[in-house]
């Protein structure tokens, strides 16, 4: 096994800017003015702002050593499982710089947006291509902005039908954002337990739905990693009460170009564009959940809407029965961009993009099995979910094992969730790893685990190499240290 990646490298300690600043230092060089200056009134002015005097190179060495000390896909294999963080190929990020979109404004008249109401009205066609949808918005901001879209449209929906309907199902492997979503919506989330295989069974479905529950919520796959084998016969008993039947489309990533939501059973969908198709999920940075929705659904989608017109494009407002807005102008569009690019990029490749995601994932469940704890035995999809429960005897958690992967030059996997699991580590490879980088990962692990039978330390005191080490948690989240 070769030095890992984790172990090389400087990582320099950095102060603040204001503690370097040097009185007299400057930045730039100002052409001396050849207007006159004039002296404001008193009663306009203040302190002035307590900037730091500092050179160029003052600045950009504070922000190159800054940026060594994180870590993001660019840097190294990030396995969150849930929570999609693949590779984002620059491409993506270089359509959506180009000067006629970044610069584009929303006040424009449709005349003078062609390009982007094209763009918005292609991008929604070929999202409902790949889901199988009739019909798609793009406002949504996020994953849960795309739930509670979702979740407005069923109550529009049953509002015009005439029907009252006040509860929902939410299996325990969904999202833990579904319950808020479905709350802000007036319904009451009813927990829906999923069985000794990790899905739902249609048996539990049909002994909690009845004519006052407005339908389900399922996240699938799963966040387990496990598809929801009996969807088709669930969708099926929903609609035969009445109700009404959402999917979190959060890991579109495993079954994009190879499961047609609108065959079996699904009403409405988001997806996660900044996950599924580019641009990293995190960093506080925008997103976008677009919706898609079948026939019946569709008048109630949020206004405005790109629609084409003969050969030109414009929005139209003039749906009686739509929901409103759900979003200032039309959504984050600078990640439509990317999603647009994205697609017309990978083209027929969509799907072998989910096929390596689900060969990558189970190929680090087989190679793990024997040393982590599966608790359910199963093919996956884009996720495997292992636990410490073989680590319990050396009294090593979950939470000590990923500290150390850090050591070993990998971001730490999510942890703890879901929660039908205990001590749950959930690793999503992706589809963008090598299996190179893939095989460093597993050997990594097998290092740690062996580690934690004979040099327990090492996992409880871990990391040991990176620039902040082993944290209190508690304390790091209640008072955190915003200083370098």
């Amino acid at each position: 096994m070769k030095q890992s990646s984790g172990t090389r490298g400087l990582i320099m300690n950095e102060p603040l800017l204001w503690e370097k600043g040097k009185k007299g230092r400057c930045g730039i060089s100002i052409p001396k003015s050849d207007v006159k200056s004039s002296s404001m009134d008193k009663e306009f002015l203040g302190d002035p702002p307590d900037f730091p005097d500092l050179s160029e190179v003052d600045v950009v060495r504070h922000y190159t050593r800054m940026s060594q000390w994180n870590f993001g896909v660019d840097t190294g294999m990030y396995p969150l499982g849930s929570c999609t963080m693949k590779y984002n190929p620059k491409i993506n990020e270089k359509q959506a710089a180009l000067p006629g979109f970044a610069g584009a404004h929303p006040m424009l008249p449709p005349e003078l947006s062609q390009g982007t109401l094209k763009l918005m009205y292609d991008l929604e066609k070929y999202l409902c291509e790949i889901t199988g949808m009739n019909a798609a918005t793009l406002q949504p901001a996020a994953g849960a902005h795309g739930e509670l879209t979702a979740m407005l449209l069923f109550h529009a929906c049953l509002k015009k039908r005439g029907q009252k309907r006040n509860k929902i199902l939410i299996p325990d492997t969904a999202h833990g954002t579904n319950p808020a979503s479905a709350s802000l919506c007036g319904f009451k989330s009813i927990p829906a337990a999923s069985n000794e295989q990790g899905v739902l069974s249609p048996e539990t479905v049909a002994t909690l739905m009845d004519e006052d529950t407005a339908g389900i919520m399922v996240t699938n796959p799963n966040t387990l990693g496990l598809f929801e084998e009996n969807i088709k016969k669930i969708a099926e008993i929903v609609h035969n009460k009445g109700g009404l039947v959402y999917c979190d489309g959060a890991n579109l990533n495993a079954v994009m170009g190879i499961v047609k939501m609108g065959s079996i059973g699904i009403d409405a969908i988001h997806l996660n564009l900044h996950k599924t198709f580019s641009t990293p999920h995190g960093g506080g940075g925008p997103g976008a959940g677009p919706v898609c929705v079948t026939k019946e659904l569709e008048p109630f989608l949020p206004v405005p809407r790109a629609v084409k017109k003969g050969d030109a494009y414009e929005l139209k407002y003039d749906y009686p029965d739509t929901i409103g807005r759900i979003h200032a102008f039309y959504g984050n569009f600078g990640i439509l961009i990317r999603a647009y690019s994205y697609i017309l990029s990978m083209g027929k490749n969509l799907k072998t993009a989910s096929q390596y995601a689900v060969l990558s994932a189970n190929y680090i469940k087989q190679q793990l099995k024997p040393v982590l704890h599966l608790p359910y035995d199963r093919p996956c999809m884009h996720e495997c979910v292992f636990t410490d429960k073989f680590q319990e005897p050396y009294k090593i958690t979950t939470l000590d094992m990923v500290k150390r992967l850090m050591d070993y030059g990998f971001h730490p996997p999510t942890i703890y969730f879901p929660l039908v699991v205990s001590g749950a580590i959930m690793i999503e490879p992706t589809d963008t790893e090598s299996k190179e980088n893939i095989d460093e990962f597993i050997q990594a692990f097998k290092n740690i685990v062996k580690e934690a039978c004979e040099t327990p330390e090492l996992l409880k005191n871990a990391p040991s190499i990176t620039k902040v080490r082993r944290l209190d948690e508690a304390a790091a989240a209640r008072k955190p240290c915003l200083c370098g």
